[in-house]
């Protein structure tokens, strides 16, 4: 009998698992999604591709960070830019005039545009195997 209950335990575990129901996060965005979220939110400090060169862009006193630099942008993990754009600049030592944006933003809606963000960057990110 409890070896039937394990059993019956792990099912319902992989099933749940499978069907994304346990509460781990997709690390994996919807890109096309993300640009939207993006295009709504980001787009007017860190501009249309990224560079930031948004039309707010020239009224901050520091210039925010081009999304488009391969260089500076795949030496960051994906965790470290959902936690920048969920929780603000400030939250990483950053810049506090980059808003936290987990209020109007679902874990998966900033997963989307952690992905769109890694479209940009040039060279492209290759995530570490």
């Amino acid at each position: 009998m409890r070896g039937g209950r394990l059993a019956a335990s792990l099912v319902v575990f992989l099933v749940l698992l499978m069907a994304g129901g346990v509460g781990f996060p997709a690390q994996k965005g919807d890109p096309k999604a993300g640009k939207k979220s993006y295009d709504l939110l980001c787009g007017s400090c860190h501009g249309a591709s990224g560079k930031g060169d948004g039309p707010a862009a020239a009224s901050l006193p520091a210039k925010p960070r081009s999304l488009t630099d391969g260089k500076s942008m795949n030496a960051l993990k994906d965790q470290y830019l959902f936690d920048v754009i969920k929780k603000g600049g400030a939250s990483v030592g950053k810049s506090p005039l980059m808003p936290p944006w987990g209020g109007q933003l679902s874990d998966q809606d900033i997963w989307n545009v952690v992905s769109y963000i890694r479209s940009l960057a040039v060279p492209p990110y290759k995530a570490a195997q």
